[in-house]
């Protein structure tokens, strides 16, 4: 502790003093980060100005219809699921209490000001300034009254129970699941009276009250002008609220408080440190990180947490973790934790084998929350971090669980799509015939697990399940499991049975085998294009085998017709006005062609030209696309940002290198957008990526240096980046076609290569799941 002071201390006089640690005077790492960008969205959900402490269980942020709105809903105590409305709220009230929808006050508000750490507003109206900080499990208000009359406090739950006595209040809030939030709160002013909220006036005769929108008041002496409340939140009841606030915030001091969560916030954020003369790059690259840091949270309480996955209070020294949503974050967010974080991913990882050991049928989960697992989207992908994880060293984790429970998570739930149900007839089939079958125009669904709305999406099933049985199969390899790993990375191609190789796009097939026909892959599919695809379309999906990049090459003719349909993917037009695309689409954002930047499919995309010999237009696209959709300003987002999901692709991308497939131990090279980039890295050591000539316009590598020798390779390998060293590229503003053109980077089958690369042929054959050797390389 008295090292982290210290250490806050050394920052605070840097600032005072006009020292840089970053090149800026007076700047660091969480200057930068803006919680208002992409706060507006394009189409559907905008990101929101979350403040909290990095993974923490207390999150909150203003409750408003839209950003514009120049309303709030009262103050918010605690948001319990990414996205989801606060648990609880604050009401300030000056004068007359009046009646509120559930007593919560709506006000109109102005000088917002929002850090990671900090939260201030004035409620014009109602002449009162507030000031917020947060800590892990616990938080503190800071109301202070501008205006004569009665001052009162309002606290309410929407459903749930709260008491009241002297300074302190009690409550909680039913959620789902058996799942209970509690609060424990005390003011640092004595009230004239306190007690429930009666038809608009506080009750001091009744202390007590339980049910939909009951709420409880204090009452404090109209010449009270500042009232300080601090308290805290538990999943495991009121007396543990209590000690989490005891153990966090001693005093009533916001400002304490905040200067804890901002240093707190600066060691997580300068786990990578950026060098450029651009601030609005690092103000997009620090906010990235910063949303990176928002999910999972942590929701161990003193080696105590309850889990909604079996409605237990568990004792437990390692730190359990929910709030996921793994279909989104297993292709960025996890890898870059392993990075910077490989502790906590480990508790992560471990997190999902007692989820699934929690459950009855012990299957890895897809989509666990605070209030249990929601088996939202497609396909099962924590798998996939498994292996990813499992490949690249991480060993502090069961994986022998871990395996079992993808396993049968993989083949023993059904596929279909938003379901929790056991596997059925659709599952069969795929077992059989390796494919979901789709249903045709005007047919009816007949299978009772398929969801109404969410459909089969019967290609991206078979896709992404194809991805998540080679990663199991990698995983069954590495533990010896044999026949395991045969079935496994057989079925890895099952994406061949929708390949439709007269058109090169995956197709869906009927239980017959054939393909559905007539055919549009911009617009088939219905809402969100479900019935075949999953809120993206044909042309996203015909780039969904992120595993196998090399097949895919080979299945649409080689490396110029895949550059040829890579290209014209960006080219191709809507087709409608973007009113009707959009309409139908609405996930489909951010658009170039028919690619969309704004959803998660998309992310590798424009990484795959290095793999058919042009890694000279991945630069290229790189650089339009994160200069085109993101930006340091309000609509700075081009879609969905799913705690992590998009943002950890522009974190990555700004660096320089991008884990195209998770579960291979390497990172296809991109193009920098920092002079230099220095990760600290979990083992202790420091990766460094240094752009030479370094300019806007100088988006080209020339040539490349990895820890002292020349690198011709479009990629590296995670066992070199984690031993530290430096990656030089001396960059240009034209593209140097040979740089990188004839070595790939590592594909499901390993691509064959010419002489002049043999240096790197033993990297390939380590890397190479089709080895006869049940050895399995360690790449640390």
């Amino acid at each position: 502790m008295n090292k982290i002071l210290s250490l806050f201390s050394l920052l605070c006089l840097f600032q005072t003093s006009g020292i840089s640690v970053f090149g800026q005077a007076n700047k660091f790492a969480v200057d930068y980060v803006n919680p208002y960008m992409g706060n507006i969205s394009h189409l559907l959900v905008p990101t929101f100005p979350t403040i909290h402490l990095p993974n923490s269980m207390l999150r909150v942020y203003p409750e408003r219809s839209d950003y514009t709105s120049d309303q709030i809903k009262g103050l918010p105590l605690v948001v319990t699921s990414h996205r989801g409305r606060s648990a609880f709220n604050l009401s300030a009230v000056q004068g007359t209490v009046q009646s509120e929808l559930q007593n919560v006050y709506l006000y109109t508000y102005d000088n917002e000001q929002i850090e990671p750490y900090y939260y201030g507003v004035s409620l014009l109206d109602a002449q009162i300034d507030v000031r917020f900080a947060p800590s892990h499990q616990s938080a503190i208000y800071e109301l202070t009254f501008n205006d004569e009359g009665d001052k009162n406090l309002i606290f309410n739950t929407l459903s749930g129970d709260v008491s009241i006595s002297g300074k302190e209040i009690h409550a909680s809030q039913k959620l789902q699941n058996s799942t209970v939030v509690y609060l424990y709160g005390e003011v640092d002013v004595a009230p004239i009276k306190e007690g429930v909220l009666v038809n608009n006036h506080i009750d001091k005769s009744k202390k007590i009250a339980n049910g939909k929108g009951v709420a409880a008041g204090f009452h404090f002496n109209p010449q009270t002008s500042k009232v300080r409340f601090r308290y805290g939140i538990s999943f495991i009841s009121v007396e543990q609220a209590a000690k989490n606030l005891r153990r966090e915030i001693k005093g009533f001091d916001v400002s304490e408080v905040a200067d804890k969560g901002r240093q707190i916030w600066e060691n997580a954020l300068s786990s990578v440190k950026v060098e450029t003369p651009y601030e609005d790059d690092k103000s997009l690259f620090y906010t990235s990180l910063y949303r990176c840091f928002e999910r999972p949270v942590k929701i161990s309480e003193d080696g105590r947490y309850f889990s909604a996955f079996d409605g237990q209070v568990h004792t437990d020294k390692e730190d359990f973790y929910t709030d996921d949503w793994i279909w989104d974050t297993y292709r960025a967010t996890h890898p870059l934790r392993l990075l910077i974080d490989a502790r906590r991913e480990s508790s992560i990882l471990n997190s999902f084998v007692r989820m699934a050991e929690q459950m009855d049928n012990f299957w890895m989960p897809t989509f666990p929350e605070i209030t249990g697992d929601s088996r939202r989207m497609n396909s099962n992908h924590a798998v996939v971090t498994i292996a990813d994880a499992y490949v690249k060293g991480l060993r502090t984790f069961d994986v022998d669980k871990a395996y079992e429970s993808g396993k049968r998570a993989v083949h023993e739930k059904t596929l279909a799509p938003w379901s929790s149900a056991p596997a059925g007839w659709l599952d069969q089939f795929y077992k059989e015939k390796g494919y979901i079958p789709a249903l045709r125009e005007g047919e009816s669904e007949t299978v009772p697990e398929v969801h109404r709305f969410e459909k089969r999406q019967p290609v991206a099933v078979t896709l992404g399940t194809a991805y998540d049985e080679w990663a199991l199969g990698r995983l069954a390899l590495a533990l010896g499991k044999q026949a395991d790993a045969s079935l496994l990375l057989k079925n890895g191609k099952n994406y061949r049975n929708l390949y439709n190789s007269e058109t090169g796009f995956f197709h869906p097939k009927d239980k017959e085998g054939r393909f559905v026909e007539p055919f549009d892959y911009r617009y088939a599919g219905g809402q969100g294009a479900r019935e075949y695809y999953g809120e993206n379309n044909g042309w996203v999906y015909r780039w969904d085998v992120p595993h196998n990049v090399a097949d895919l090459i080979t299945l649409m003719g080689g490396n110029k017709p895949f550059i040829d349909n890579l290209n014209q993917t960006f080219r191709e037009p809507l087709g409608k006005s973007k009113f009707d695309f959009f309409s139908q689409l609405p996930d489909h954002t951010g658009n170039v062609g028919q690619f969309s930047m704004a959803n998660e499919p998309s992310l590798h995309i424009p990484y795959l030209y290095a793999y058919a010999g042009q890694p000279w237009m991945t630069q290229k696209r790189i650089h339009e696309l994160i200069r085109q959709w993101f930006r340091n300003d309000l609509m700075g987002v081009p879609g969905d940002e799913d705690g992590g999901g998009m943002s950890a692709f522009v974190v990555f991308s700004m660096i320089g290198f991008y884990p195209v497939t998770p579960g291979l131990p390497a990172y296809t090279i991109g193009s920098p957008f920092f002079e230099k980039a220095s990760i600290a890295l979990s083992n202790g050591q420091t990766f460094r990526v240094i752009a030479k000539n370094f300019d806007k316009r100088n988006k080209y590598i020339q040539s490349a240096v990895l820890n002292g020798k020349a690198h011709n390779a479009s990629w590296i390998q995670h066992k070199d980046l984690m031993q530290g060293g430096e990656l030089i590229l001396e960059m240009g503003e034209k593209p140097n076609r040979s740089w990188g053109s004839e070595i790939a980077p590592p594909s499901f089958e390993m691509p064959k290569y010419k002489a002049n690369a043999s240096h790197f042929r033993w990297h390939f054959e380590e890397l190479s799941i089709n080895c006869v050797s049940s050895s399995f390389p360690l790449l640390l």
